[in-house]
């Protein structure tokens, strides 16, 4: 049975004096496969997709040539499959990109306030070359543990770019902006009362900067929050409480239940439209407080594998090395492709 496929390859030519876009696949890697249209900006180049020789999914890239010389896109093979929409739009780049998104250190105040918070915000390769795409968010807490080992507790960090350049080049999720925010103090920020004030610092100061700044998408299907421990604890406050801000959220190893009153919230209130990932380790990891916020989001409504997921990892302790071995698990949940 044949199967068709119709990719929309993004990317700005014009900014490439002489070249023209065209596809290359498995079936022959030196032949080149000339797009069936072209946008009349000259961005957009569309190439149909047949699976008819056998097998449900084929590898392909895009190529610039210009002249003799080719210039192949940057990163892994792109994977196709024939079970996949029957449309898919793709933002290569073929350069290389040096850039070190995570390396400037931002701060953010609220005048009205006072209230002041560092982030890094980390961007996807080839953010700075194909300008045509933009990205899903998300927002992680406790920003000095994401990105560098001298500034994470124990010197062990999430490795969260690296992680996310391994999904990508593995083709299971669509690549996103990650913003780190640093907390001015845990207990207060990420708890009961305090986490008020931190959330709406993060709704009305962080969101609307980084939306002014980088190209993102903006709604909440495609905006996320994610922590550990007191920070899952704030990561789901936030989602309940802005859910047209925030549309997923999640939690790793949470303190439920101390100094919040989410399972209150839980149990009297609607069900929010977005995705929850809940997990801990065992034992102790704050596994029967999780287990029971399953228990709770379900009576609610939620339903395993579609919006809630809930994993427990046998023997995970409660530190930056178990959280960042299991980070890639939400990042497919929220952003999959």
């Amino acid at each position: 049975m044949a199967h068709h496929l119709k990719l929309r390859v993004h990317y700005p030519l014009d900014t490439v004096e002489g070249a023209v876009l065209r596809l290359r696949t498995d079936r022959d890697w030196d032949l080149d496969v000339a797009p069936t249209s072209v946008s009349a900006d000259g961005t957009v180049h569309t190439f149909p997709f047949d699976f008819d020789h056998g097998q449900p999914f084929a590898y392909w890239k895009a190529v610039l040539r210009r002249g003799d010389e080719t210039l192949w896109a940057v990163g892994e093979d792109e994977l196709a499959l024939a079970d996949d929409k029957p449309e898919r739009d793709v933002f290569p780049h073929f350069f290389g990109d040096t850039a070190c998104s995570v390396c400037n250190l931002h701060h953010l105040r609220d005048e009205t306030t006072g209230r002041e918070h560092a982030l890094r915000v980390f961007y996807p390769p080839g953010y700075e070359e194909n300008t045509l795409a933009t990205y899903p968010v998300l927002y992680m807490q406790d920003g000095q543990n994401l990105f560098f080992a001298d500034e994470a507790f124990g010197g062990h960090h999430w490795m969260v770019d690296e992680t996310l350049r391994v999904l990508s080049a593995m083709n299971l999720v669509q690549p996103a902006i990650v913003v780190g925010v640093y907390p001015n103090d845990r207990m207060a920020d990420y708890t009961k009362p305090g986490y008020e004030a931190y959330g709406k610092f993060l709704v009305e100061i962080v969101k609307p900067w980084v939306d002014a700044n980088y190209r993102t998408k903006t709604d909440a299907p495609n905006t996320a929050v994610m922590g550990s421990s007191l920070g899952g604890v704030v990561s789901f406050y936030l989602a309940w409480q802005w859910p047209e801000v925030f549309g997923h959220a999640a939690c790793l190893s949470s303190t439920f239940g101390y100094q919040d009153d989410l399972h209150e919230r839980v149990e009297s209130e609607p069900q929010r439209k977005g995705k929850i990932y809940l997990d801990s380790g065992w034992p102790r990891d704050n596994y029967e407080a999780t287990r029971a916020m399953r228990y709770s989001l379900r009576a609610r409504g939620y339903r395993d594998g579609e919006n809630l997921l809930y994993l427990a990892f046998p023997r995970a302790t409660h530190d930056e090395q178990a959280w960042a071995m299991r980070a890639h698990i939400p990042f497919q949940f929220f952003f999959g492709g």
